[in-house]
């Protein structure tokens, strides 16, 4: 799956900056404004194209890619080299990135970046004990994923073997549709976001199995909010199925998705049905209620 349109990123990657070509840096950041007006490309003309630019030097490491040098770093950012220089260099200095000279890599304090983001979510501690229970249960890995954009982003989990032939990692991200919690997920848009979604998302054959029609696609995703739960099977990678169901905050709306996965040769789907989803429906059950007890120091307002 390497080099696919997904990714197993470091947990930067939840801080998701676009990549955009460029032959200078520079800042299209204006004043403080009455109003917002829009660019010529449509961006607000309060965009920092600097700022845009510095996080897609940081996405340019990955788990495949963990050492770069600065020819490579301008290759995949579109950067001229003089500008991947100075955002590099900074980073260093920022400690962010480190050098030898030849190649840099980043260093741990990046996982601020995305730490800051799950912390705000609230979910890593109060779902980590019940997903390592569920795991337990089920001796399968078990994970948490938002929805952003076309894909899902797994913010929590708990591995069991290597059911796959990528790492799953914080971060990772892959096309919401070909996922059981990117269905879960899809499931509870809007229908006007996801009309949005089905005319925009690129359905891509990942295996022979995944579902590429968009009304059969609709379809499912209305049994899925019926049944409140999805099972996709063998439509991400081949020998792998999962199910997964949706976790709502204490407002009642769909924040995340949790799941289990298998490998075909140890999991039946009606084991998958009659075994699984129980105690993963229960799992979401017991997350959702911490979710919406109070916590010291905390307020809500409807």
């Amino acid at each position: 799956m390497a080099g696919g349109r997904w990714s197993s990123p470091t947990l930067a990657a939840v801080v998701d900056g676009s990549r955009r070509s460029g032959a200078e840096e520079s800042d299209n950041a204006v004043g403080s404004r009455s109003g917002v007006s829009a660019a010529p490309d449509g961006r607000s003309s309060d965009f920092v194209q600097s700022l845009e630019r510095g996080l897609a030097v940081i996405r340019a490491f990955g788990a495949e890619r963990p050492q770069l040098t600065l020819s490579e770093v301008a290759k995949a950012t579109g950067l001229t080299r003089a500008a991947a220089r100075r955002f590099l260099l900074t980073l260093v200095q920022l400690g962010y990135a480190r050098s030898d000279a030849r190649v840099f890599s980043l260093r741990p304090r990046v996982l601020e970046l995305g730490y800051a983001y799950l912390s705000a979510l609230g979910l890593p501690e109060v779902a980590q004990p019940h997903l390592e229970e569920l795991g337990a249960q089920l001796h399968e890995s078990a994970s948490i994923s938002v929805l952003d954009g076309d894909d899902i982003v797994y913010v929590v989990r708990v591995p069991s073997r290597r059911i796959m032939s990528v790492t799953i990692a914080l971060g990772t991200r892959f096309p919401a549709y070909a996922t059981s919690m990117g269905r879960a997920l899809l499931a509870h848009l809007r229908p006007l976001q996801l009309e949005k979604y089905l005319a925009a998302v690129r359905l891509d054959p990942l295996t022979p199995m995944t579902l590429l029609d968009r009304d059969q696609l609709r379809q499912v995703l209305e049994r899925v909010r019926h049944d409140g739960y999805a099972i996709v099977d063998q439509e991400l990678e081949l020998g792998l199925r999962s199910v997964a169901a949706p976790i709502r905050d204490w407002r009642g709306s769909v924040i995340a998705a949790l799941n289990v996965s298998a490998h075909v040769t140890a999991v039946s789907l009606e084991a998958l049905r009659s075994e699984f989803l129980p105690h993963l429906l229960a799992t979401a059950r017991e997350i959702e209620a911490d979710l919406a007890a109070p916590r010291s120091g905390s307020s809500r307002v409807p």
